[in-house]
């Protein structure tokens, strides 16, 4: 008994630290976030419009598995960008569905005999249909299924500019994103990727690519996944990027540069996290071999994209991430407090496996000690309870912070009943929402081995349609 009670004492300190740790990391990424959306805020008004002069050649890819859904609003979106040098590609992955029917017929595509050269290796491809409008030339790939980052790598070998634009098909751009997500890449000649900000499109409409309606979700699922983007895109992000360290770009919105990636080998199809692993990589290619460049992000690139509305499609999608950010980190340990990184090794690493990766774990441990400390009648298993609520209305109030700094940063007009809707669903992601997932996440490695590479689908939900 005695062991047991040093035990737990000793266990509620460490975790004390770990929620002091933890809270402080997310205060310093506000704080931060902050200063740095003002000091841009101000930029912009004193920006004149030539700063846009010199485009970037672009070539968008559209990796799809089943996405007959969204597919059609997708290209529709991106055929009124506000941008002269860039190709579509669309890269069927061998649906199931009318995915690759419903892209020919609704875009009138004629199939052309093109050869792709395969720099780098993947799944055959049986068709190649294209379609001139003005100077924009979309094109569908048909091929075999092969997995996201084999569709990406065929992408990539098929492009014809020297950057690319990763795109999920669920997802569109406004008017200005490419302008916005290349203008790191024309300030710095040796930026080989830019990641953007990645915001959740249900509650949005979009005219011409601009804004004309924005409402948070009243779907509480959507809602909370929309304000914890906000956290995530608009604070440790930023704050990563202050130190030229991020180790993550979005697979849904990600800007790179085709030779560097074609010189790392592509996108690894043998991980969930193809995003982050190819970030990790590139890091990892140009500092052992001390070639000089610049891994951006840039928050005025937005990209909408259709949030999980079922708690099954959830949990899948988290499991995912959760996987990929595991194999990453174990692919990459290297890197782990290692001088040659800087900041990536020193903090980036550090961040991602004690705030990311051991969080959910040392959640349900704090749990199950404050469950051990009431049964055994610990005088401070009060005092333990009231610090892990208050944990709880900190981390809702940041997660607020977040959501009203998005709001100011993109200009947005929001309704009072935004705000409410703000509030109470920070408190239901911290209360209900967060503890599921950090549930399903610890006992997903339950079977690992056999199920580390299965991706599942999500069902995709029919939006408001874009006004072309």
């Amino acid at each position: 008994m005695g062991l047991m009670l040093e035990f737990l004492k000793i266990s509620q300190n460490i975790f004390l630290v770990y929620l002091l740790g933890y809270a402080s990391f997310l205060l310093l990424s506000l704080v931060i976030a902050g200063v740095y959306l003002h000091e841009k805020s101000e930029r912009r008004r004193q920006q004149s419009s030539s700063e846009n002069a010199g485009e970037v050649g672009v070539s968008i890819i559209i990796p799809a598995y089943n996405e007959e859904v969204t597919i059609v609003d997708a290209v529709t979106s991106l055929l009124n960008l506000d941008y002269q040098s860039y190709e579509i590609i669309v890269v069927d992955d061998g649906s199931e569905d009318a995915t690759a029917r419903l892209v020919r017929e609704n875009f009138e595509l004629e199939e052309e005999d093109v050869t792709i050269n395969l720099f780098i290796p993947c799944h055959p491809y049986h068709r190649i249909s294209k379609r001139q409008f003005g100077h924009v030339t979309l094109t569908l790939i048909e091929k075999e299924n092969g997995g996201k980052g084999d569709a990406l790598n065929l992408g990539v070998n098929a492009a014809i500019h020297d950057y690319f634009l990763c795109i999920d098909a669920d997802s569109m751009l406004q008017a200005d994103s490419l302008k916005q997500i290349t203008k790191p890449v024309r300030q710095d000649a040796t930026t080989i990727a830019v990641g953007g900000l990645v915001q959740v499109s249900q509650g949005v409409r979009l005219s011409k690519g601009s804004v004309k309606d924005y409402k948070l979700p009243w779907q509480p699922l959507c809602c909370a996944q929309a304000i914890e983007y906000d956290c995530s895109f608009l604070g440790s992000r930023i704050l990563l990027d202050y130190f030229k360290a991020n180790a993550i770009i979005s697979g849904a919105f990600g800007l790179f540069h085709k030779e560097m990636v074609q010189a790392v080998g592509g996108y690894d199809c043998g991980t969930l996290g193809e995003d982050m692993e190819l970030v990790m990589k590139l890091h990892y290619f140009c500092r052992n071999n001390k070639i000089p460049y610049q891994i951006c992000y840039e928050t005025d690139a937005v990209c909408w994209s259709q949030a999980p509305s079922h708690l099954g499609d959830l949990c899948q999608q988290r499991r995912r991430w959760f996987f990929g950010l595991y194999q990453c980190l174990k692919k990459y340990h290297r890197m782990f407090l290692n001088p040659r990184f800087g900041a990536l090794g020193f903090l980036t690493f550090p961040y991602y496996f004690l705030f990311e990766f051991l969080c959910p774990f040392l959640e349900v441990f704090g749990i199950s000690l404050i469950l051990l400390s009431f049964y055994f009648h610990q005088s401070n298993w009060s005092f333990l309870l009231s610090l892990f609520v208050l944990y709880i209305v900190y981390c809702s109030l940041l997660t607020m912070a977040s959501f009203l700094q998005r709001v100011y940063a993109q200009r947005l007009f929001i309704r009072g009943n935004d705000v409410l809707k703000a509030i109470y669903t920070a408190f239901f992601r911290y209360m209900v929402l967060h503890w599921i997932i950090s549930f399903m996440q610890v006992t997903s490695f339950i079977g690992y081995k056999h199920k580390k590479m299965r991706w599942g689908e999500i069902k995709r939900d029919k939006v408001e349609k874009v006004s072309p």
